[in-house]
């Protein structure tokens, strides 16, 4: 599985890198989130779930490889 994540519309709510602060970071100037990891393992990706559901913005998806 890989992440993406549409910066632009990220609103900088940080929910992500709580749910999986493996894979998600926020930069520090301005709160956007970062992927860290593009194609994180398997056992990262109940977390990666999770973030996808809490997204305020709907910033961020799964895609099957």
């Amino acid at each position: 599985m890989r992440v993406e994540l549409d910066e632009p519309k990220c609103v900088a709510a940080g929910q992500c890198v709580m749910a999986s602060p493996e894979v998600f970071d926020q930069r520090d100037d301005d709160g956007v989130a970062i992927l860290l990891e593009e194609e994180p393992a398997d056992e990262l990706l109940d977390g990666v779930r999770e973030a996808v559901a809490i997204c305020p913005a709907a910033a961020i998806w799964l895609v099957d490889q």
